[in-house]
């Protein structure tokens, strides 16, 4: 099992409460990231974007993506202008993102998670 989980998210995601609970209940460290108050840089975008392709970060069907202007969605074609909108609007990247050791997951999903961390079986006590 990873040593720590990061979680990465807004606090108000209905998704990051639940995926939070989740690791809390299997007793799995777990550090909260808040796009909101610890925002987003570069370089950890950057790394993300090496595990996975860019628009499956871009959540395109949230009210962050409804409310830009339909020239600036267009605008967003590759991964530098996706990069770019997401650095500006962090609430545009879908959530949580779990990284746990070298995985980097998007959204919760009890199943992949149970399999990121499987259940340690419970020690017994030399007879």
């Amino acid at each position: 099992m990873p040593e720590l989980a990061v979680v990465y998210g807004i606090d108000t995601c209905d998704q990051v409460r639940k995926a939070r609970a989740w690791l809390r209940a299997q007793g799995v460290p777990v550090r909260f990231h808040d796009f909101r108050g610890d925002g987003i840089d570069a370089a950890l975008l950057a790394r993300w974007m090496g595990h996975l392709p860019w628009d499956a970060l871009l959540n395109r069907r949230g009210l962050s993506w409804r409310q830009l202007a339909p020239a600036r969605r267009a605008s967003v074609v590759d991964q530098s202008s996706a990069t770019e909108l997401m650095l500006a609007n962090p609430t545009l990247i879908k959530r949580p993102v779990l990284e746990a050791g070298d995985r980097i997951v998007i959204g919760f999903s009890e199943p992949i998670y149970r399999n990121l961390f499987p259940e340690r079986p419970a020690t017994t006590a030399p007879a």
